[in-house]
């Protein structure tokens, strides 16, 4: 019996091992409030996604974005891949994602999960948080940010092309 539920739970822990490696279909919104599908993701073919899961109210994530920020334009000179920033703010909470990103002169692209579907799929427990997407597949995951983490991503976007 031991050896059964043995193989049950590594059978089980495989599958959501694999499971969790592709990217969810999930509809979110664009600042200006049309849908985005995330099946986009899927579609990108050798091209690197770069998605980090952030809210307003989280002083770590506003951190990692403004020095992602600061460095994307010479990223982007370098290397082919898209970044999104993933709003976790709720409907509460969301009308201060647009007076922030304009504070800070953010010029990367925002959109909003509002009922964090996304970041449910994901299973993403807490933020901020680093997903890393080549060909559908999630290549590279990161939780929590410290200054420096930004050059690690790089490293992965580098590695990647």
């Amino acid at each position: 019996m031991t050896k059964i539920l043995s193989v049950a739970f590594v059978s089980f822990f495989i599958f959501h091992s694999l499971k969790a490696q592709e990217v969810p279909d999930v509809k979110l919104e664009t600042l200006d409030g049309a849908n985005f599908q995330t099946q986009k993701f899927n579609e990108s073919g050798n091209k690197l996604i770069v998605l980090s899961f952030w809210a307003t109210w989280c002083v770590p994530c506003i951190n990692e974005l403004s020095t992602i920020n600061d460095n994307l334009e010479s990223w982007h000179k370098q290397s082919a891949f898209d970044f999104y920033a993933i709003s976790e703010d709720d409907s509460r909470t969301t009308k201060r994602v647009q007076p922030l990103i304009n504070g800070k002169g953010w010029n990367m692209e925002v959109l909003l999960d509002k009922n964090q579907d996304l970041k449910r799929a994901f299973n993403i427990a807490s933020i901020p948080y680093t997903i890393v997407i080549k060909n559908g597949k999630i290549i590279f995951r990161h939780l929590g940010y410290v200054p420096g983490d930004e050059n690690q991503l790089y490293k992965i976007i580098q590695d990647n092309q």
